[in-house]
């Protein structure tokens, strides 16, 4: 086995850790500020704001817990997913308030998301795919 191959599992969970941290951070500033503070800062109703801050949390959970739990490691790439839609939102959204330039980083933050999506999935998608030989 080749030495890229056994440091992609700690560069993915170093990924994993980072993304985490931002989406923390970003749901937690969208839970902890009022409602009518967020609806100053985007166009988006601060209900919706708040509600993409509970999903942006709870993302950040997802992409952490099951493969540190060791349980429903599945859910991963899930959470991942779900954390994908929610920049798609944001990207498109950005380019259409802000202009292209500001749009560059949750378009990088949902490619970076899919790189995790594509690592994390479950080990029998990747056989059928003809990644990873049975055993």
């Amino acid at each position: 086995m080749s030495s890229h191959r056994n440091g992609r599992p700690v560069a993915l969970w170093i990924l994993q850790a980072l993304l985490a941290a931002l989406f923390l951070f970003a749901g937690g500033f969208k839970l902890a500020t009022p409602v009518a503070v967020l609806a100053s800062f985007s166009p988006l109703p601060g209900a919706f704001l708040k509600f993409i801050g509970v999903c942006e949390v709870t993302g950040a959970l997802g992409l952490l817990l099951p493969g540190l739990l060791r349980v429903r490691t599945g859910l991963t790439p899930l959470a991942a997913a779900g954390l994908v839609i929610i920049m798609v939102g944001a990207t498109v959204l950005t380019a259409a308030t802000k202009g292209a330039a500001p749009a560059l980083f949750p378009l990088v933050v949902g490619a970076l998301l899919s790189v995790v999506i594509a690592g994390r999935r479950p080990r029998r998608a990747r056989v059928l795919e003809g990644e990873v030989q049975p055993a």
